[in-house]
Protein backbone atom coordinates (compact mmCIF):
# COMPACT_ATOMS: atom_id res chain seq x y z
CA UNK A 1 0.00 0.00 0.00
CA UNK A 2 1.94 3.15 -0.81
CA UNK A 3 4.08 6.14 0.05
CA UNK A 4 6.89 7.85 -0.96
CA UNK A 5 8.06 11.29 -1.56
CA UNK A 6 9.82 12.70 1.03
CA UNK A 7 9.72 16.74 2.26
CA UNK A 8 12.53 18.39 0.34
CA UNK A 9 11.45 16.10 -3.15
CA UNK A 10 8.60 18.07 -2.80
CA UNK A 11 9.99 20.89 -4.90
CA UNK A 12 6.31 23.42 -5.27
CA UNK A 13 6.45 22.73 -1.81
CA UNK A 14 9.13 25.26 -0.87
CA UNK A 15 11.61 24.02 1.82
CA UNK A 16 12.48 20.70 3.69
CA UNK A 17 10.60 19.39 6.71
CA UNK A 18 14.17 20.81 8.88
CA UNK A 19 14.32 24.09 7.70
CA UNK A 20 10.71 25.21 8.13
CA UNK A 21 11.10 28.42 10.30
CA UNK A 22 8.57 30.04 12.85
CA UNK A 23 6.28 32.53 12.05
CA UNK A 24 5.42 32.85 15.61
CA UNK A 25 7.11 35.72 17.45
CA UNK A 26 6.53 34.32 20.87
CA UNK A 27 8.33 31.02 19.87
CA UNK A 28 12.16 31.36 19.08
CA UNK A 29 12.87 27.89 18.03
CA UNK A 30 12.62 26.39 14.58
CA UNK A 31 10.19 23.75 14.14
CA UNK A 32 12.23 20.87 13.04
CA UNK A 33 12.14 17.20 13.10
CA UNK A 34 14.94 15.60 15.43
CA UNK A 35 17.41 12.91 13.51
CA UNK A 36 15.70 9.82 13.44
CA UNK A 37 17.42 6.53 13.24
CA UNK A 38 15.53 4.42 10.91
CA UNK A 39 13.87 1.72 12.68
CA UNK A 40 14.10 -0.96 9.65
CA UNK A 41 17.91 -0.45 9.73
CA UNK A 42 19.84 -3.05 11.63
CA UNK A 43 22.99 -2.53 13.09
CA UNK A 44 25.91 -1.98 11.25
CA UNK A 45 23.55 -1.34 8.47
CA UNK A 46 25.42 -3.68 5.99
CA UNK A 47 23.29 -4.76 2.95
CA UNK A 48 23.04 -8.51 3.99
CA UNK A 49 22.25 -7.91 7.24
CA UNK A 50 19.42 -5.76 6.50
CA UNK A 51 18.02 -8.25 4.18
CA UNK A 52 18.21 -11.03 6.82
CA UNK A 53 16.56 -8.31 9.13
CA UNK A 54 13.39 -8.05 6.20
CA UNK A 55 13.27 -11.78 5.67
CA UNK A 56 13.37 -11.58 9.46
CA UNK A 57 10.33 -8.98 9.50
CA UNK A 58 8.74 -11.01 6.77
CA UNK A 59 8.55 -14.32 8.40
CA UNK A 60 7.07 -12.96 11.94
CA UNK A 61 4.76 -11.39 10.19
CA UNK A 62 3.56 -14.70 8.28
CA UNK A 63 3.37 -16.39 11.90
CA UNK A 64 1.20 -13.73 13.31
CA UNK A 65 -1.66 -13.63 10.91
CA UNK A 66 -1.70 -17.57 10.60
CA UNK A 67 -1.30 -17.50 14.59
CA UNK A 68 -4.39 -15.61 14.26
CA UNK A 69 -6.64 -17.91 12.58
CA UNK A 70 -5.06 -21.48 13.75
CA UNK A 71 -7.57 -22.30 15.42
CA UNK A 72 -10.95 -21.12 13.47
CA UNK A 73 -12.77 -23.77 11.50
CA UNK A 74 -12.15 -23.89 7.69
CA UNK A 75 -15.87 -23.36 7.35
CA UNK A 76 -15.31 -20.27 9.69
CA UNK A 77 -12.36 -19.63 7.82
CA UNK A 78 -15.12 -19.48 4.47
CA UNK A 79 -17.92 -17.57 6.18
CA UNK A 80 -18.70 -14.34 5.51
CA UNK A 81 -19.40 -13.18 8.74
CA UNK A 82 -20.26 -9.44 7.94
CA UNK A 83 -20.82 -7.80 4.47
CA UNK A 84 -18.75 -4.86 5.73
CA UNK A 85 -15.39 -7.46 5.95
CA UNK A 86 -14.27 -10.35 3.83
CA UNK A 87 -14.18 -13.90 4.90
CA UNK A 88 -10.97 -14.64 6.05
CA UNK A 89 -9.43 -16.86 3.50
CA UNK A 90 -9.84 -14.17 1.46
CA UNK A 91 -7.71 -12.03 3.52
CA UNK A 92 -4.86 -14.75 3.18
CA UNK A 93 -5.17 -14.92 -0.59
CA UNK A 94 -5.19 -11.29 -0.84
CA UNK A 95 -2.03 -10.87 1.44
CA UNK A 96 -0.36 -13.29 -0.79
CA UNK A 97 -1.37 -11.91 -3.95
CA UNK A 98 -0.39 -8.19 -2.80
CA UNK A 99 2.99 -9.93 -2.25
CA UNK A 100 3.33 -11.55 -5.64
CA UNK A 101 2.09 -8.06 -7.33
CA UNK A 102 4.51 -5.67 -5.42
CA UNK A 103 7.45 -8.04 -4.41
CA UNK A 104 7.80 -10.53 -7.59
CA UNK A 105 6.66 -8.76 -10.00
CA UNK A 106 7.02 -4.09 -9.39
CA UNK A 107 10.14 -4.84 -7.64
CA UNK A 108 11.43 -8.00 -8.97
CA UNK A 109 10.46 -7.81 -12.80
CA UNK A 110 8.69 -11.46 -12.56
CA UNK A 111 5.62 -12.42 -14.01
CA UNK A 112 2.56 -13.11 -11.92
CA UNK A 113 2.61 -16.56 -10.20
CA UNK A 114 -1.30 -16.73 -10.41
CA UNK A 115 -2.69 -14.44 -13.41
CA UNK A 116 -5.98 -15.77 -12.90
CA UNK A 117 -5.85 -14.43 -9.46
CA UNK A 118 -5.57 -10.41 -9.75
CA UNK A 119 -8.58 -9.20 -9.91
CA UNK A 120 -10.29 -11.64 -7.49
CA UNK A 121 -7.36 -9.77 -5.03
CA UNK A 122 -7.44 -6.92 -6.28
CA UNK A 123 -9.43 -4.58 -3.12
CA UNK A 124 -10.62 -1.95 -5.61
CA UNK A 125 -11.83 -4.09 -8.15
CA UNK A 126 -13.51 -6.34 -5.35
CA UNK A 127 -15.69 -4.47 -2.73
CA UNK A 128 -16.03 -6.09 0.65
CA UNK A 129 -19.61 -7.19 0.37
CA UNK A 130 -19.27 -8.81 -3.34
CA UNK A 131 -15.73 -11.01 -2.01
CA UNK A 132 -18.07 -14.08 -0.33
CA UNK A 133 -19.56 -14.51 -3.98
CA UNK A 134 -15.40 -14.63 -5.62
CA UNK A 135 -13.74 -17.63 -7.23
CA UNK A 136 -11.07 -16.85 -4.00
CA UNK A 137 -8.22 -20.03 -2.96
CA UNK A 138 -10.07 -22.56 -0.26
CA UNK A 139 -7.59 -22.50 2.74
CA UNK A 140 -5.36 -25.11 2.07
CA UNK A 141 -5.04 -24.05 -1.34
CA UNK A 142 -4.50 -20.25 0.01
CA UNK A 143 -1.61 -20.74 2.05
CA UNK A 144 0.54 -23.26 -0.40
CA UNK A 145 0.14 -19.86 -2.20
CA UNK A 146 1.11 -17.53 0.43
CA UNK A 147 4.20 -20.42 0.47
CA UNK A 148 5.36 -20.24 -2.75
CA UNK A 149 4.79 -16.24 -2.84
CA UNK A 150 6.72 -16.17 -0.08
CA UNK A 151 9.91 -18.55 -1.50
CA UNK A 152 10.39 -16.49 -4.57
CA UNK A 153 9.67 -12.90 -2.54
CA UNK A 154 12.86 -14.19 -0.84
CA UNK A 155 15.07 -14.70 -3.96
CA UNK A 156 14.25 -11.11 -5.09
CA UNK A 157 15.48 -9.96 -2.21
CA UNK A 158 18.82 -11.87 -2.25
CA UNK A 159 19.18 -10.20 -5.48
CA UNK A 160 18.05 -6.29 -4.73
CA UNK A 161 19.72 -3.26 -3.79
CA UNK A 162 18.25 -1.83 -0.91
CA UNK A 163 20.86 1.24 -0.71
CA UNK A 164 19.76 4.64 -0.57
CA UNK A 165 21.07 4.94 -4.59
CA UNK A 166 19.07 2.00 -5.70
CA UNK A 167 15.25 2.34 -7.29
CA UNK A 168 12.71 4.06 -5.69
CA UNK A 169 10.68 1.27 -4.25
CA UNK A 170 14.19 -0.15 -3.34
CA UNK A 171 15.78 2.19 -1.61
CA UNK A 172 16.55 1.91 1.83
CA UNK A 173 14.02 -1.13 1.69
CA UNK A 174 10.79 1.17 1.11
CA UNK A 175 8.75 -1.64 -0.83
CA UNK A 176 9.74 -4.45 2.16
CA UNK A 177 8.51 -2.35 5.22
CA UNK A 178 5.71 -1.78 2.71
CA UNK A 179 4.80 -5.33 2.60
CA UNK A 180 5.49 -5.85 6.36
CA UNK A 181 2.98 -3.22 7.13
CA UNK A 182 0.34 -4.50 4.82
CA UNK A 183 0.07 -7.42 6.34
CA UNK A 184 0.15 -6.27 9.99
CA UNK A 185 -2.64 -3.93 9.00
CA UNK A 186 -4.20 -7.08 7.49
CA UNK A 187 -3.92 -8.77 10.79
CA UNK A 188 -6.17 -5.85 12.45
CA UNK A 189 -8.59 -6.08 9.87
CA UNK A 190 -9.05 -9.94 10.40
CA UNK A 191 -9.62 -9.25 13.97
CA UNK A 192 -12.63 -7.05 13.25
CA UNK A 193 -13.43 -9.91 11.17
CA UNK A 194 -13.25 -12.16 14.31
CA UNK A 195 -14.29 -9.82 16.58
CA UNK A 196 -18.17 -9.52 14.46
CA UNK A 197 -18.70 -13.41 14.04
CA UNK A 198 -20.74 -15.60 16.38
CA UNK A 199 -19.23 -16.34 20.01
CA UNK A 200 -17.35 -19.07 19.78
CA UNK A 201 -15.84 -18.87 16.14
CA UNK A 202 -12.50 -17.50 18.12
CA UNK A 203 -11.43 -17.77 21.44
CA UNK A 204 -8.14 -16.11 22.30
CA UNK A 205 -5.71 -16.55 24.42
CA UNK A 206 -4.92 -12.81 26.23
CA UNK A 207 -2.08 -11.82 28.09
CA UNK A 208 -2.88 -9.88 31.35
CA UNK A 209 -3.12 -5.76 31.27
CA UNK A 210 -1.74 -3.33 33.62
CA UNK A 211 -3.69 -1.24 35.65
CA UNK A 212 -3.54 2.57 36.19
CA UNK A 213 -1.23 3.53 38.80
CA UNK A 214 -2.56 4.07 42.18
CA UNK A 215 -4.42 7.22 43.07
CA UNK A 216 -4.05 9.08 39.28
CA UNK A 217 -4.85 12.58 39.50
CA UNK A 218 -4.44 15.50 37.12
CA UNK A 219 -6.63 17.94 35.21
CA UNK A 220 -9.50 16.76 32.89
CA UNK A 221 -8.16 18.38 29.56
CA UNK A 222 -4.80 19.85 28.95
CA UNK A 223 -3.95 23.20 26.99
CA UNK A 224 -2.52 23.58 24.36
CA UNK A 225 -0.64 27.02 23.31
CA UNK A 226 -1.15 28.19 19.85
CA UNK A 227 2.07 28.18 17.24
CA UNK A 228 3.63 26.15 15.07
CA UNK A 229 4.33 22.67 14.96
CA UNK A 230 5.76 19.99 12.60
CA UNK A 231 3.19 17.60 11.02
CA UNK A 232 3.59 14.59 9.11
CA UNK A 233 6.54 12.28 8.61
CA UNK A 234 9.87 13.06 7.63
CA UNK A 235 12.01 11.75 5.27
CA UNK A 236 13.87 9.04 7.15
CA UNK A 237 12.60 5.55 7.83
CA UNK A 238 9.20 4.35 5.90
CA UNK A 239 5.66 6.24 5.81
CA UNK A 240 2.93 6.12 3.63
CA UNK A 241 2.34 8.60 0.79
CA UNK A 242 -0.37 10.36 2.94
CA UNK A 243 1.87 10.68 6.06
CA UNK A 244 4.21 12.96 3.50
CA UNK A 245 5.25 15.91 3.05
CA UNK A 246 5.94 16.68 6.98
CA UNK A 247 4.93 20.79 6.81
CA UNK A 248 4.59 23.28 9.03
CA UNK A 249 0.82 24.53 10.05
CA UNK A 250 0.14 27.13 12.90
CA UNK A 251 -2.44 25.83 15.42
CA UNK A 252 -4.66 28.12 17.65
CA UNK A 253 -4.21 27.19 21.21
CA UNK A 254 -6.84 24.75 21.87
CA UNK A 255 -7.46 22.08 25.50
CA UNK A 256 -8.02 18.22 24.81
CA UNK A 257 -9.16 15.82 27.26
CA UNK A 258 -6.15 14.03 29.11
CA UNK A 259 -7.56 11.00 28.95
CA UNK A 260 -9.64 9.04 26.33
CA UNK A 261 -13.61 8.98 27.31
CA UNK A 262 -13.73 5.79 28.96
CA UNK A 263 -17.45 4.05 29.19
CA UNK A 264 -18.77 5.24 32.56
CA UNK A 265 -18.69 8.68 30.76
CA UNK A 266 -20.40 7.38 27.78
CA UNK A 267 -22.85 5.50 29.91
CA UNK A 268 -23.94 8.79 31.51
CA UNK A 269 -24.47 10.21 27.90
CA UNK A 270 -27.08 6.76 26.90
CA UNK A 271 -28.42 6.95 30.70
CA UNK A 272 -29.50 10.89 29.86
CA UNK A 273 -31.24 9.78 26.58
CA UNK A 274 -28.26 11.08 24.60
CA UNK A 275 -29.69 9.46 21.62
CA UNK A 276 -33.06 10.66 21.40
CA UNK A 277 -31.67 14.07 22.38
CA UNK A 278 -31.92 15.61 18.37
CA UNK A 279 -30.24 18.47 19.18
CA UNK A 280 -27.01 16.68 20.31
CA UNK A 281 -26.82 15.38 16.78
CA UNK A 282 -26.27 16.64 12.88
CA UNK A 283 -28.50 16.24 10.20
CA UNK A 284 -26.36 13.12 9.36
CA UNK A 285 -26.11 11.57 12.03
CA UNK A 286 -29.51 11.97 13.61
CA UNK A 287 -30.87 10.52 10.01
CA UNK A 288 -27.96 7.71 10.23
CA UNK A 289 -29.24 7.00 13.94
CA UNK A 290 -32.47 6.79 13.17
CA UNK A 291 -32.31 4.63 9.81
CA UNK A 292 -30.37 2.18 11.94
CA UNK A 293 -31.98 2.25 15.15
CA UNK A 294 -29.14 2.78 17.03
CA UNK A 295 -29.31 2.99 20.74
CA UNK A 296 -25.92 2.26 22.17
CA UNK A 297 -22.14 1.36 21.17
CA UNK A 298 -21.62 -1.58 19.08
CA UNK A 299 -21.13 -4.66 21.29
CA UNK A 300 -23.35 -3.05 24.04
CA UNK A 301 -26.44 -4.71 25.54
CA UNK A 302 -29.36 -3.37 26.73
CA UNK A 303 -28.57 -4.63 30.71
CA UNK A 304 -25.11 -3.15 31.01
CA UNK A 305 -22.63 -5.68 29.22
CA UNK A 306 -20.44 -5.75 26.41
CA UNK A 307 -19.79 -8.61 24.33
CA UNK A 308 -16.24 -9.42 22.92
CA UNK A 309 -15.34 -12.35 21.00
CA UNK A 310 -16.36 -15.45 22.72
CA UNK A 311 -17.64 -13.81 25.66
CA UNK A 312 -20.26 -11.24 27.40
CA UNK A 313 -19.02 -9.34 30.49
CA UNK A 314 -20.26 -6.49 32.62
CA UNK A 315 -19.15 -3.38 31.21
CA UNK A 316 -15.55 -2.20 32.65
CA UNK A 317 -16.20 1.27 33.43
CA UNK A 318 -12.58 2.57 33.17
CA UNK A 319 -12.04 1.46 30.05
CA UNK A 320 -11.78 3.45 26.48
CA UNK A 321 -15.22 3.48 25.59
CA UNK A 322 -15.14 1.70 21.78
CA UNK A 323 -16.65 0.69 18.87
CA UNK A 324 -17.90 3.94 18.34
CA UNK A 325 -19.33 5.79 15.11
CA UNK A 326 -18.12 9.02 14.17
CA UNK A 327 -21.01 10.87 14.33
CA UNK A 328 -21.94 8.83 18.30
CA UNK A 329 -18.36 10.59 19.62
CA UNK A 330 -19.96 13.94 17.72
CA UNK A 331 -22.85 13.89 19.37
CA UNK A 332 -21.47 13.03 22.61
CA UNK A 333 -18.83 15.38 22.43
CA UNK A 334 -21.42 18.39 21.37
CA UNK A 335 -24.12 16.63 24.85
CA UNK A 336 -21.20 18.57 27.01
CA UNK A 337 -20.05 21.48 25.39
CA UNK A 338 -17.14 19.98 23.42
CA UNK A 339 -16.21 19.04 20.28
CA UNK A 340 -13.66 16.55 18.30
CA UNK A 341 -10.35 17.72 17.66
CA UNK A 342 -9.07 18.63 14.50
CA UNK A 343 -6.04 15.89 12.79
CA UNK A 344 -3.63 19.23 13.13
CA UNK A 345 -4.85 18.95 16.90
CA UNK A 346 -4.27 15.83 17.73
CA UNK A 347 -0.99 14.90 16.11
CA UNK A 348 0.14 18.18 17.89
CA UNK A 349 -1.17 17.08 20.98
CA UNK A 350 1.12 13.72 20.95
CA UNK A 351 4.11 14.75 19.61
CA UNK A 352 5.35 18.28 19.28
CA UNK A 353 7.96 18.81 21.78
CA UNK A 354 7.31 22.49 22.35
CA UNK A 355 10.03 22.91 24.98
CA UNK A 356 12.41 20.98 22.17
CA UNK A 357 11.19 22.79 19.37
CA UNK A 358 10.96 19.26 17.51
CA UNK A 359 8.22 16.25 16.21
CA UNK A 360 8.25 13.04 17.90
CA UNK A 361 7.69 9.97 16.16
CA UNK A 362 5.82 8.82 19.07
CA UNK A 363 3.87 10.55 22.42
CA UNK A 364 6.81 9.84 24.56
CA UNK A 365 9.71 9.92 22.36
CA UNK A 366 11.58 8.39 19.11
CA UNK A 367 11.68 4.40 21.24
CA UNK A 368 10.42 2.29 19.59
CA UNK A 369 6.79 1.19 21.41
CA UNK A 370 7.03 -1.25 24.23
CA UNK A 371 5.07 -2.64 26.25
CA UNK A 372 5.54 0.29 29.07
CA UNK A 373 4.52 2.79 26.95
CA UNK A 374 0.87 1.68 24.96
CA UNK A 375 -1.40 -1.41 24.60
CA UNK A 376 -0.59 -2.24 21.48
CA UNK A 377 0.39 -5.57 19.43
CA UNK A 378 -2.88 -7.64 19.60
CA UNK A 379 -2.27 -10.37 22.44
CA UNK A 380 -3.96 -8.35 24.86
CA UNK A 381 -7.26 -8.75 22.86
CA UNK A 382 -9.00 -5.56 24.17
CA UNK A 383 -8.08 -2.31 25.50
CA UNK A 384 -6.32 -1.51 29.14
CA UNK A 385 -8.21 0.70 31.50
CA UNK A 386 -7.53 4.66 30.81
CA UNK A 387 -4.60 6.03 32.39
CA UNK A 388 -2.93 2.58 32.52
CA UNK A 389 0.39 3.64 30.21
CA UNK A 390 1.93 6.57 32.17
CA UNK A 391 5.03 5.74 30.59
CA UNK A 392 3.46 6.94 27.64
CA UNK A 393 2.38 10.58 28.00
CA UNK A 394 2.97 13.05 25.59
CA UNK A 395 5.11 15.94 25.89
CA UNK A 396 1.76 17.59 27.16
CA UNK A 397 1.30 15.28 29.83
CA UNK A 398 -1.75 13.79 27.20
CA UNK A 399 -2.64 9.95 28.14
CA UNK A 400 -2.78 6.94 25.46
CA UNK A 401 -2.69 8.51 22.85
CA UNK A 402 -1.21 5.59 21.02
CA UNK A 403 -2.66 2.07 21.78
CA UNK A 404 -6.03 0.64 23.37
CA UNK A 405 -8.23 2.59 20.43
CA UNK A 406 -7.94 4.70 17.42
CA UNK A 407 -9.47 8.27 18.32
CA UNK A 408 -11.70 9.80 15.81
CA UNK A 409 -10.66 13.79 14.60
CA UNK A 410 -12.85 16.41 13.07
CA UNK A 411 -10.96 16.10 10.33
CA UNK A 412 -12.25 14.83 6.82
CA UNK A 413 -9.38 12.79 5.11
CA UNK A 414 -7.02 14.74 2.51
CA UNK A 415 -4.02 15.28 1.03
CA UNK A 416 -0.71 17.31 2.57
CA UNK A 417 0.22 19.88 0.51
CA UNK A 418 2.80 19.20 -1.92
CA UNK A 419 1.16 15.53 -1.15
CA UNK A 420 2.69 12.93 -4.63
CA UNK A 421 1.07 9.53 -4.94
CA UNK A 422 3.23 6.84 -4.33
CA UNK A 423 4.32 3.96 -5.30
CA UNK A 424 -0.10 3.69 -6.53
CA UNK A 425 -2.71 6.25 -6.30
CA UNK A 426 -5.23 3.41 -4.96
CA UNK A 427 -3.81 3.16 -1.56
CA UNK A 428 -5.26 7.01 -0.14
CA UNK A 429 -5.47 9.27 -2.63
CA UNK A 430 -9.05 7.79 -4.34
CA UNK A 431 -10.19 7.98 -0.85
CA UNK A 432 -9.27 11.41 -0.15
CA UNK A 433 -12.32 13.96 0.59
CA UNK A 434 -15.66 14.40 2.77
CA UNK A 435 -16.55 11.28 2.94
CA UNK A 436 -14.07 9.94 5.14
CA UNK A 437 -12.69 11.40 8.40
CA UNK A 438 -9.13 10.69 9.90
CA UNK A 439 -8.52 8.56 12.89
CA UNK A 440 -5.24 8.66 15.08
CA UNK A 441 -3.08 6.47 16.99
CA UNK A 442 -3.61 2.80 16.78
CA UNK A 443 -5.81 0.25 18.88
CA UNK A 444 -4.90 -2.44 20.96
CA UNK A 445 -5.05 -4.55 17.70
CA UNK A 446 -2.37 -2.56 15.79
CA UNK A 447 0.94 -3.80 15.35
CA UNK A 448 3.71 -1.27 16.58
CA UNK A 449 5.01 -0.70 12.79
CA UNK A 450 2.06 1.10 12.56
CA UNK A 451 1.65 3.17 15.61
CA UNK A 452 3.37 6.03 14.53
CA UNK A 453 1.92 9.67 15.60
CA UNK A 454 2.35 10.51 11.97
CA UNK A 455 -0.18 7.13 10.67
CA UNK A 456 -3.06 8.63 9.39
CA UNK A 457 -6.21 5.78 9.31
CA UNK A 458 -9.42 6.47 8.02
CA UNK A 459 -12.88 5.14 7.54
CA UNK A 460 -16.69 6.48 6.90
CA UNK A 461 -18.11 8.60 9.59
CA UNK A 462 -20.87 5.53 10.31
CA UNK A 463 -18.66 2.48 10.40
CA UNK A 464 -18.25 0.39 13.95
CA UNK A 465 -16.36 -2.42 13.41
CA UNK A 466 -13.45 -0.89 13.90
CA UNK A 467 -11.56 -0.27 17.41
CA UNK A 468 -12.38 3.24 17.76
CA UNK A 469 -12.74 5.95 20.76
CA UNK A 470 -12.31 9.74 20.86
CA UNK A 471 -11.26 12.07 22.95
CA UNK A 472 -12.89 15.93 22.82
CA UNK A 473 -11.14 19.03 22.83
CA UNK A 474 -12.71 22.89 23.68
Amino acid sequence: MIQGASCNETENYGTTCRRIRVKSPTIRKTPAVRPRTTQTAPPGGAEGLLKEHYASLLEEARERTLWLVETVSVDDLGRVHSPLLSPLVWDLGHIAAFEDLWLCQQAGGLEPLRPDLSDVYDATLTPRADRGELPYLEHAEAVAFMVAVRERALEVLAGSDLSSGGDRLHANGFVWDMLVQHEHQHNETMLQTLSLAAPGVFVPRSRPLPAPPPGLRGPDMVRVEGGPCVLGYDPEGFAYDNERPCHEVDVAAFEIDRLPVANREYMTFVERGGYERREFWSDEGWAWRVKEGVERPLYWTADGEMRAFDRTAALDPYRPVMHVSWYEAEAYARSIGKRLPTEAEWEKAASWDEAEGVQRRHPWGDDSPGPRHANLDQKGFGPARVGAYPAGASPYGVLGMTGDAWEWTASDFKGYPGFAAFPYHEYSEIFFGPDYKVLKGGSWATRPSVARASFRNWDYPVRRQIFSGFRCAA
